[in-house]
């Protein structure tokens, strides 16, 4: 793809979005209820990079194929001068079992790596993004309105490669299962497997790897890191570092409901119920299953459309989802989404603010007291910033001398004795 350098007055739009899009979306999360997962809602076309081929590969984060791609970080593109961005195709597994291709980028620093060993890569998991294929970060990079390239830009000054899924059907064909861990957590091994097999990177197998991310990401990254022992074992993961995560859905569900960011819990109906192939058009009104297929086609930013939509108006007989998850199938499935129940292998860094208006403070805090009665070398950091979207700023800030230390084999000193 190109991208115009001339117009001023696009480079100053470009920056308005952004910052726009801070102010407004660094949530990711959930609740989980209903949506008719038969309801088959057509998908505008997509560029032909991100159609599977026929065939896939036989290896879990095997590139399918590859392209440049503009990483537009700042109006002017500057940083386009220092970073090799390349947006992938590659295969991972689903929920299910099943071999799925989907997409992601891989960012590079030009500068060779001047630390210890081989230079690292950090698997960055993205916040909320939207539903639709339009919402993809390896697409918005390009755009310059991907949010998450704020927590980024640290990362690649210290010198690290960046490797970031898109998340299954997010840029790809079928709905994004949004909010399905393992899903979440598997793409985010395998496009750092992708990574390490992408000629022309410098990276491969003996690169240390890291784990990074906040609200979805923060699930995703903690599934991750769960997940790595069994589904990627040879990665060489030094730890991780997850932010708001939102480890029990039916708590984080309760607290969305109805108010600002109800957007993010249609966005985990509508995705589980594709991940668990759920028809639940039984359990929605007229209006709700018109806002599901809504929201099949929204993004981010859409997110006011929604707002303050309670369940309960959207539901077949009056009730809100917080009862409806209290019955099967969905009680068995909220908990199958649970985030804690698996011992991390590597030192994991935690970080929630206490002022979180969106995933509740004592949710990942329950999830670090989990983790740490089964053993894990846990550090959780409370901190104090204001609402869900500032508790990224501190997530970023303490998450680069965590990574300095890891990469530097120096321990980390667990707190779980505070919890």
């Amino acid at each position: 793809m190109t991208h115009s350098r001339g117009s001023s007055a696009r480079a100053i739009a470009s920056l308005l979005t952004l910052l726009t899009l801070l102010a407004a979306t660094l949530t990711g999360v959930l609740a989980l209820g209903t949506t008719p997962a038969g309801a088959v809602v057509p998908e505008p076309p997509r560029p032909a990079f991100y159609e599977a081929p026929a065939t896939l590969p036989s290896a879990n984060g095997a590139v399918i194929r590859s392209e440049k791609v503009d990483f537009l970080l700042d109006p002017l593109d500057a940083t386009s001068l220092v970073r090799d961005a390349n947006r992938v195709l590659y295969r991972t597994t689903n929920r299910a079992g099943t071999a799925i291709a989907t997409s992601g980028t891989v960012l590079v620093p030009k500068a060779p790596w001047i630390g210890i060993g081989t230079r690292p890569v950090i698997g960055y998991a993205p916040g909320t993004q939207g539903m639709a294929d339009r919402c993809a970060p390896s697409r918005q990079f390009s755009e310059g309105i991907e949010y998450e390239g704020i927590g980024i830009e640290g990362l690649l000054q210290r010198g690290y490669a960046v490797a970031m899924p898109d998340y299954e059907g997010l840029g790809t064909a079928g709905v994004h299962t949004y909010m399905d861990r393992v899903a979440q957590g598997r793409a985010t091994l395998d496009v750092v497997r992708a990574a390490q097999r992408l000629t022309g990177t410098g990276l491969s197998a003996s690169s240390p790897v890291g784990l990074m991310g906040y609200s979805q990401g923060g699930g995703a990254a903690a599934s991750a890191v769960e997940l790595a022992p069994t589904y990627a074992p040879e990665l060489r993961l030094r730890g991780a570092v997850v932010g708001a995560v939102p480890a029990d859905l039916g708590r984080v569900a309760t607290n969305l409901d109805g108010g600002l960011f109800s957007a993010f819990a249609f966005f985990a109906l509508r995705g589980l119920a594709a991940s668990y192939d759920l028809d639940l058009s039984p359990y929605l009104n007229t209006a709700g299953r018109a806002a599901m297929d809504d929201v099949e086609q929204a993004c981010v930013f859409d997110l006011l459309d929604h707002a303050f939509t309670r369940s309960e108006d959207l539901s077949a007989d009056g009730r809100p989802m917080s009862e409806l998850m209290k019955q099967q199938p969905f009680a068995s499935i909220i908990e199958s989404q649970r985030i804690g129940t698996v011992k991390p292998t590597v030192p994991v860094l935690v970080t929630h603010s206490a002022l979180d208006d969106t995933i509740p403070y004592g949710v990942g805090r329950a999830m670090a007291r989990s983790w740490c009665g089964k053993g894990a070398n846990v550090y959780f950091s409370t901190n104090l910033a204001p609402a869900h979207v500032g508790g990224m700023v501190p997530h970023v800030a303490e998450a680069l001398p965590f990574f300095e230390a890891r990469f530097a084999g120096v321990p980390q000193l667990s707190n779980c004795w505070l919890l």
